[in-house]
């Protein structure tokens, strides 16, 4: 990784216990900048994006997140929704005894975070390269997704037991990455390695994010009252660019485009919407 000095960062780790007697694993960089809760993809731990943390502490902002449950140091949620990311991070900005806060989540994470803008407690949300509902009206779901991605939220649609069987047997020869992604994870988003790997050791987080992304989300698109900024890329053959097209129109929202990205380089335009959170928290 370039562009910063890993060893200046300071990020406390700490559980906390919903009232459902559930452990969730969380993360905090602490200070007294605006909070911003970082929602993490599929397949990933929870820890903070250590590449956004220089425009982090340059706008005054403060990274909080936590492993989604079955991910981790969280314990699985059986059933869980993506409207069930709201009541955790709940939790845990509870345990922080922080108030308002903004959400930025990240592939899979766009969904959950999207879940959280139906909160008067929530000052902002994006969403980059994050999936629209699988239910989505005049959407095809699928069109432009790599073939590794159908396959795998296909087996999730067919239930828990097809999913699992697939996480068993799947070799995944083309992800979807644009080669802008692999530059982005030959330079300062390598990182995703440290958070990927973790993740994989047990595939009962990622069974349970896929289940739940072809499920209902249990939110209410029209209860987001937070103000919304998508991300996408043009290039993206993991989340395709209809969803972040398809999203904008029905919440309303602000919509960026980069027409040569992909999933994981559409990151590299976060500082920008990092300042677009500030000026609205």
């Amino acid at each position: 990784m370039t562009g910063f000095d890993v060893t200046e960062l300071d990020v406390t780790e700490f559980d906390v216990r919903p009232a459902d007697g559930r452990t969730l694993h969380a993360y905090d960089t602490g200070g007294t900048g605006r909070p911003v809760f970082w929602l993490h993809g599929t397949p990933n731990v929870g820890a903070p994006p250590e590449p956004l943390f220089p425009a982090a502490r340059r706008l005054g902002l403060r990274w909080v997140s936590y492993d989604r449950p079955g991910y981790g140091g969280s314990t699985p949620h059986p059933g869980r929704r993506i409207g069930s990311a709201l009541p955790d991070v709940t939790a845990v900005a509870d345990a922080l005894g922080i108030d308002r806060f903004a959400v930025f989540g990240h592939s899979g994470g766009g969904p959950h975070a999207l879940a959280c803008g139906t909160s008067d407690r929530v000052t902002a949300v994006v969403s980059a390269a994050g999936l629209a509902p699988s239910d989505a009206e005049g959407l095809d779901w699928f069109g432009g997704m790599a073939e590794s991605g159908v396959a795998s939220l296909e087996a999730a649609r067919r239930g828990p037991a097809a999913k699992a069987a697939h996480e068993r047997f799947a070799v995944v020869s083309d992800p979807g990455f644009a080669p802008a992604d692999l530059a982005a994870l030959d330079a300062e988003w390598g990182w995703f390695g440290k958070v990927v790997g973790p993740a994989t050791e047990d595939p009962g987080g990622l069974i349970a994010d896929d289940l739940a992304y072809v499920a209902p989300w249990g939110v209410d698109l029209a209860a987001i009252t937070a103000p919304v900024l998508l991300l996408h890329g043009g290039q993206d053959r993991v989340v395709p660019p209809t969803h972040g097209a398809w999203l904008a129109r029905a919440l309303d929202a602000e919509l960026r485009t980069y027409p040569e990205d992909g999933h994981i380089s559409v990151l590299t335009h976060a500082d920008a919407a990092l300042a677009w959170i500030r000026d609205r928290s």
